[in-house]
């Protein structure tokens, strides 16, 4: 499995705190040699601000490819516009277009902000008119909460792929079937770019759980009696949720699977095990040479 290949996703700390949980984090899964970290992005005036100074601090200091989300909600085209290129000034190379979430949360309907993209395949379009962008675009294998029925998702995906997105990266998942039928689906309908299953391990089953009823990612019922009554036992937590996802990316890596991307919530812990027991390890550092200079 050594042909694997991964990337992880962040978010921007709030507080110093979370800045160093977060920077323990880029260090520690940094010498797995990602193919890219991406970092989430929100709307909001200070929000923006911890998004690009995240994203300016992981490139000039980790020295990893940096995919920076960017979404359409609450802002115009040239405020949209102004954000891409100071990201490209910024040495960021690779976007994530989204729509993102309705300010008001979920539950609000989504609106395009007046003057603003509409949707991402919109964005990935003007994105792509600022700069030369590599896109990476989300999809879902269980249809976006919003889309009309899977078929309108899946000519939503086409619609951002002509719009210039070279990758799919799923919302997350945990019935490996729903990846593969919507793989199927996807294929079939011409779409070739990669399409890289989205992974969150369950380190918080009620936090996922809200998630999930939000996003409509199933939970298998076989996994919701797995946590069932272990509120108070974090110990037995990790564990089964560190089994439960080997299972998942395993199964996956033996089914062709050869990009996982994975979602961090700013902790390493189970990413790094993940990513080892699919063979993905440190690469060696290039040893002194004797006698060379210090």
């Amino acid at each position: 499995m050594s042909d694997l290949h991964v990337s992880f996703e962040f978010f921007p700390p709030k507080t110093e705190a979370m800045n160093s949980k977060l920077w323990a984090a880029v260090e520690k899964l940094k010498p797995l040699a990602p193919e890219f970290v991406s970092v989430t992005y929100g709307a909001g005036g200070s929000t923006r601000e911890r998004t690009h100074e995240t994203v300016s601090r992981i490139i000039k200091e980790a020295a990893l490819p940096v995919a920076a989300h960017l979404t359409c909600v609450a802002a115009t085209k040239p405020e949209v516009d102004s954000v891409l290129k100071d990201y490209w000034k910024a040495g960021v190379r690779h976007i994530v277009a989204l729509r993102g979430d309705p300010p008001g949360g979920p539950g609000e309907r989504y609106v395009p902000h007046h003057g603003g993209y509409a949707n991402a395949a919109e964005l990935a379009a003007g994105a792509k008119k600022i700069a030369d962008f590599e896109i990476s675009v989300g999809c879902y294998p269980e249809k976006h909460p919003d889309s009309p029925s899977p078929a309108a998702d899946i000519d939503m995906l086409k619609r951002k792929v002509d719009a210039g997105a070279a990758r799919g990266i799923t919302q997350f998942f945990y019935d490996n079937d729903v990846y593969f039928r919507y793989l199927d689906r996807v294929r079939g309908a011409g779409i070739d770019i990669p399409v890289v299953p989205g992974i969150m391990p369950i380190t918080n089953f009620a936090g996922v759980r809200r998630m999930a009823d939000t996003c409509g990612t199933t939970i298998p019922g076989r996994i919701v009696k797995l946590f069932q009554n272990l509120d108070d036992d974090p110990t037995t937590r990790q564990l089964i949720a560190a089994t439960v996802a080997a299972e998942q990316c395993l199964a996956l890596a033996e089914q062709g699977v050869k990009h996982f991307h994975f979602y961090t919530l700013n902790r390493d812990d189970l990413a790094y095990a993940l990513c080892t027991m699919l063979g993905v390890r440190p690469r060696p550092q290039a040893k002194p040479q004797p006698g060379a200079a210090a």
